[in-house]
C-alpha cells in the first residue's frame, strides 16, 4: 500500500502539488500566479517551494524580465511520482 507523504501532506504543499501536477510535464507557472491562484503569501509561499524543493519535488528556474526577476515553477518526474502515491494512500484510506 502506498504511504502518506509528510511533505506533500501539509495543506499548503499539496495544494502547490495539486496545482503543479495539473500543469503538462515540463510547463512552468510563475511564482506569482501560483500564490494569487492559491491565495497565499509570498512568504508562507516561499517556505512551502523551499521545503517541496529541497525535497525535490519541484524545480524553480530563475530568470529576469525587464530587469525584474521572475521565478518560474514545475513538479520534477520525482515530485509528480511522490505525489501520486500520496494521492493513492488517500484513496486507499477513504476506500475509494
Amino acid at each position: 500500500m502506498a504511504e502518506i507523504d509528510r511533505i506533500i501532506h501539509a495543506p499548503a504543499r499539496l495544494r502547490i502539488m495539486a496545482t503543479l501536477i495539473a500543469l503538462s510535464p515540463g510547463t512552468e507557472i510563475d511564482f506569482r500566479t501560483l500564490g494569487t491562484a492559491l491565495e497565499l503569501t509570498d512568504g508562507n509561499l516561499g517556505a512551502h517551494l523551499q521545503t517541496l524543493e529541497e525535497a525535490g519535488y519541484i524545480k524553480l528556474a530563475k530568470s529576469f524580465v525587464d530587469r525584474k526577476p521572475r521565478t518560474h515553477l514545475s513538479a520534477t518526474t520525482k515530485g509528480r511520482a511522490r505525489f501520486e502515491e500520496h494521492v493513492a494512500a488517500l484513496r486507499a484510506i477513504c476506500g475509494v
